[in-house]
């Protein structure tokens, strides 16, 4: 995929275990946010002791906005199991390369894949968790973020919810119109457009047919929203050159693109595709 290459982890995979804490002063959550980060680098986000270690720093600074992120992040971690299984005949899983792939007894390869299953309880306490800091802060993204990344990865191929879910961050910020903050820290609507133009990325790297239609449907909200932003315009010209195989449609929104951004890689090299292709197609 040409388009929207420019991925920001922090929007993405490594959003959910990775959180980095909110600004906070000096004092006792400093010390329990230090000795959080020693724990977890040595048995992990649901290891042995962080759990006992979490409930004692929320004794100690219960309002440390670095609380929730680390009792997410031990439910969440703690729901997941992967394993390695065959999916024979698919060359990609959830966008994601095979871990290996082996022969049959008939010299076919057969892929591997790790997949990654959760335990249905241990999930939903980590979604109760975000939901009670969205009731309590509304306009943090961060929760918001967290929750859609989380429902994507646990929907898998059809990424139902956590489609719903970005949607209705997109019409409560055209409706509302919020002061959005991201860690603490006031967010301008550049900061919005970007992280679902990172989740319009992630349902399109699913590679499912679900998926991708939320991938256009999505995009081509965001394009009556802000239609200045040739990003999304760049998605539906993608939507309709990958999924639905009609170059001609898709030229047309990758040149609107253009118009708004000459400089516009994906749209110049996608173009370049089309014009390669219908002239391959002229000498056959």
């Amino acid at each position: 995929m040409t388009v929207m290459k420019k991925l920001i982890v922090l929007f993405c995979a490594a959003l959910l275990l990775a959180c980095p804490a909110f600004a906070q002063d000096a004092g006792p959550a400093e010390d329990f946010a230090a000795r959080y980060e020693r724990l977890v680098r040595n048995v992990g986000y649901s290891g042995v002791g962080v759990v006992t270690l979490i409930d004692r720093w929320e004794e100690a600074s219960p309002d440390d906005p670095s609380i929730p992120v680390a009792r997410f992040n031990y439910y969440y971690a703690k729901s997941q199991s992967s394993e390695v299984v065959p999916k024979p005949g698919v060359r990609r899983y959830l966008g994601n390369a095979p871990t290996f792939t082996l022969k049959d007894s008939e010299g076919n390869d057969i892929n591997y894949f790790e997949e990654v299953t959760y335990d249905e309880e241990l999930f939903g306490e980590a979604m109760k968790v975000l939901d009670r800091q969205v009731a309590a802060q509304p306009d943090e993204l961060r929760w918001r973020f967290l929750k859609i990344t989380a429902l994507a990865a646990y929907e898998k191929e059809s990424p139902d919810m956590a489609a719903a879910e970005l949607k209705a961050l997109v019409e409560r910020n055209a409706s509302a119109h919020p002061a959005w903050t991201l860690d603490g820290v006031s967010a301008g609507t550049d900061v919005f457009e970007q992280g679902v133009g990172e989740y319009c990325a992630l349902f399109y790297g699913i590679g499912s047919p679900a998926s991708y239609e939320y991938f256009r449907e999505i995009s081509e909200r965001m394009t009556k929203l802000f239609p200045k932003n040739p990003a999304f315009i760049d998605n539906i010209g993608s939507y309709w050159m990958v999924v639905k195989g009609n170059d001609k449609q898709a030229a047309k929104y990758y040149k609107k693109a253009l118009k708004l951004d000459p400089d516009d890689y994906a749209a110049t090299r996608n173009l370049k595709i089309i014009e390669r292709r219908q002239a391959q197609a002229k000498k056959k």
